[in-house]
């Protein structure tokens, strides 16, 4: 009997090992906490109730009850979401309770899944560790379980050998369920910032070279279908090198960051600013007109030599920024052509006389 007992549970176990990793990788992108939407709590909560059905299907019958690891879904929902999602779990675990008969084993899991979801939300919200919650969190299932079971049989001998091995593989159920969710949510973690790393430049926080190369040949990719207006502004500081020479490499750093913000606030939210590498800095304006691109341009340009650099040291500075602009297809025929047109126009503007807008003829 100990070695069925053992054997069921642990398929039990098994089963929710491999539904939690379907659902973390379902639900990696945003996954449940107290500040999801409350359409996402009901939903993700669904989905914790029908993860306990399914656990029930494979359940072990003994008598009139069955026994499983449902409890451990409820648990989960609690921690993580808070009354909503757990509320949703419960109702839809004792609807599908009922699918297996009308007696007082059905009537029992009532009380069962009301104790231990209201104990979990209690417990969820002490100042505990995450071990000391879910630890507390699955003694009280298991008491609750311990009670139920040994109003409902009657067999003594058989509850000697069923409620520890229920009670330790319940641990384990809890522990491991948990394990596998915060394992590949610190892995997710970790993917989106080493993904967001990758794109984005480590001084200024916009976007670097590698994304703006990918953004515009996605723009490129698309074109033709969207027939979308694109200028493209290619900004380089004024005797960047004097700054460095002058004051040091890390008072350039604080230049740069400060432009950067400039760059911001003077383009659109939809715009895509970028640090090409260095002093030089690009603007993608999408859905945008050449007379629009200059007004844009020109508005940086005075934004920057109005703007006032105060150094680490102290010292407060002036910059300047030459500007080169392209357009498809006001000034450029070929979208592919724009990066070359408005590095030239930008060329010309420092031949020019530096402090300017120029745009490519």
């Amino acid at each position: 009997m100990q070695v069925i007992i053992m054997k069921e549970l642990l398929s039990d176990l098994a089963i929710l090992s491999s539904l939690l990793f379907l659902y973390t990788q379902v639900t990696s992108t945003s996954p449940l906490s107290r500040s999801s939407s409350r359409t996402r709590k009901i939903i993700i909560g669904l989905f914790g109730g029908l993860l306990s059905n399914i656990l029930m299907q494979y359940s072990m019958n003994i008598g009139n009850t069955i026994i499983d690891l449902r409890h451990i879904p409820i648990i989960i929902m609690a921690y993580y979401g808070g009354f909503l999602p757990t509320l949703s779990a419960g109702l839809l675990i004792i609807f599908g309770r009922f699918l297996f008969g009308f007696n007082t084993s059905s009537f029992a899991a009532i009380f069962l899944v009301t104790f231990i979801s209201a104990a979990a939300l209690l417990i969820s919200r002490r100042q505990l560790s995450k071990k000391k919650k879910i630890f507390w969190m699955v003694t009280f299932s298991n008491l609750v379980f311990t009670v139920l079971v040994f109003y409902l049989l009657n067999d003594i001998k058989l509850l000697l050998h069923l409620i520890p091995i229920y009670w330790g593989i319940s641990y384990l159920a809890g522990f491991i369920s948990f394990s596998i969710i915060e394992y590949i949510r610190r892995s997710q973690e970790l993917f989106n910032q080493y993904k967001a790393e990758s794109a984005t430049d480590g001084l200024t926080g916009l976007n670097n070279f590698r994304k703006f190369d990918e953004v515009f040949n996605q723009l490129m990719f698309n074109q033709e279908r969207t027939n979308e207006k694109i200028s493209l502004l290619y900004i380089d500081i004024d005797y960047f090198k004097k700054i460095n020479d002058t004051y040091g490499h890390a008072e350039g750093d604080i230049v740069l960051k400060e432009l950067a913000s400039i760059l911001k606030s003077s383009t659109r939210s939809f715009d895509i600013v970028s640090r090409n590498g260095g002093e030089e800095f690009t603007a993608i304006l999408r859905d945008c007109g050449l007379n629009q691109a200059i007004e844009i341009s020109e508005l940086i340009r005075k934004n920057v030599e109005d703007f006032t650099f105060i150094l680490n040291s102290g010292h407060q500075i002036n910059i300047t920024v030459s500007i080169g602009i392209a357009n498809f297809d006001e000034t450029t025929k070929h979208a592919a052509d724009l990066i070359d047109d408005a590095d030239k126009a930008l060329y010309q503007a420092k031949k020019n006389g530096r402090n300017r807008v120029y745009v490519s003829q």
